[in-house]
């Protein structure tokens, strides 16, 4: 059976190849979705930094730090230091761009006080995910060169933990700006924040669901060259 072997690699690299094109556009869109909104200016007059501290006063967390960080779409949010740190284009712009995404990461800083069990779950998988995406390709290398096909398997193992990862990221994005939209509805924002802001969030979630395309396209494709090795032992 000559084409076997071609058959599986090519199934894999096509599967790895869309994921990567999709992850192209996500990353594109929401470059040029926030910079489309970083044009139009908040008619509530509210900075990125404001926009944050409305969320947070909106929802009763208190303690919460917000700073300013350098580069671009550097936005996030740190449990261990309690801070969210806004990127230059965000922290003082008082444009649809910034209140959006400081609302986003408001919205993880709400999540950590309340207690939301996906967030909790992904903090808590951090470490154990770490060192399987460091020794899931060694192990699959060293069991396809050692003809050792559960050591390989394992190492599919460890890098499903990164895919598992990305897995339970999803929700913890959706919700943090489902959390910042509805903080901004009930704050009786106009429409131009709010249907802006919705843009700007969902092109940003779109990059979580690319990276969860690429995980799973990978670990296919691991999946299918150990299986393939292994049937022809």
């Amino acid at each position: 059976m000559p084409f076997y072997f071609p058959y599986y690699m090519d199934v894999g690299l096509i599967f790895v190849l869309i994921a990567a094109i999709f992850a192209m556009i996500a990353s594109a869109s929401v470059n040029s979705t926030f910079q489309k909104y970083s044009k139009v200016a908040s008619r509530a007059g509210l900075t990125g930094a404001e926009s944050a501290r409305r969320v947070l006063a909106a929802n009763g967390v208190t303690g919460v730090t917000i700073e300013r960080v350098s580069g671009n779409l550097t936005d996030h949010f740190d449990p261990k230091t309690n801070t969210i740190r806004l990127s230059e284009s965000v922290y003082d712009a008082n444009t649809v761009a910034a209140v959006g995404v400081a609302a986003h990461e408001a919205g993880h800083a709400v999540q950590y006080a309340v207690g939301y069990a996906p967030i909790k779950l992904r903090a808590a998988i951090i470490p154990i995910t770490n060192i399987g995406s460091n020794l899931a390709l060694p192990l699959v290398l060293i069991g396809l060169l050692l003809s050792a096909p559960t050591l390989a398997y394992i190492g599919i193992g460890a890098f499903s933990l990164s895919t598992i990862f990305q897995l339970i990221t999803l929700p913890v994005e959706f919700n943090a700006s489902s959390r910042a939209i509805e903080t901004m509805e009930n704050a009786g924002m106009g429409e131009t924040e709010i249907n802006g802001s919705k843009k700007v969030l969902r092109a940003a979630a779109m990059t979580y669901v690319a990276a969860l395309a690429v995980s799973l396209a990978n670990l296919l494709r691991l999946f299918l060259l150990v299986n393939r090795r292994n049937n022809r032992r």
